[in-house]
């Protein structure tokens, strides 16, 4: 199957668009991030900085959505180990 190597130009392609999909995801993931924790924690505009309470909402929200999002991306990879385990052929 010598003809279906991707040329190195091919490669360069691919890893630069990768490499752009997980920045825009990266990105996504911090905006949702921001927009959550700040409409659910922030209740006022009286001051410039945070009250402790809405300091320690932040704190909390952001810890949870991270620790959530890496579960799911273990989770992620957990599934899709699996299905490549069941597409190999056996020996």
């Amino acid at each position: 199957m010598g003809g279906l190597a991707p040329s190195p130009e091919e490669e360069k392609k691919m890893a630069a668009m990768i490499e752009g999909m997980q920045t825009r995801d990266s990105l996504r993931m911090y905006n949702n991030l921001v927009e959550k924790c700040f409409s659910t924690c922030v209740q006022s505009f009286r001051r410039k900085t945070l009250e402790k309470d809405e300091e320690r909402c932040v704190s909390k929200c952001c810890e949870k959505f991270l620790k959530h999002s890496s579960r799911v991306s273990m989770r992620f990879g957990e599934l899709n180990q699996q299905s490549m385990e069941q597409q190999q052929p056996p020996q």
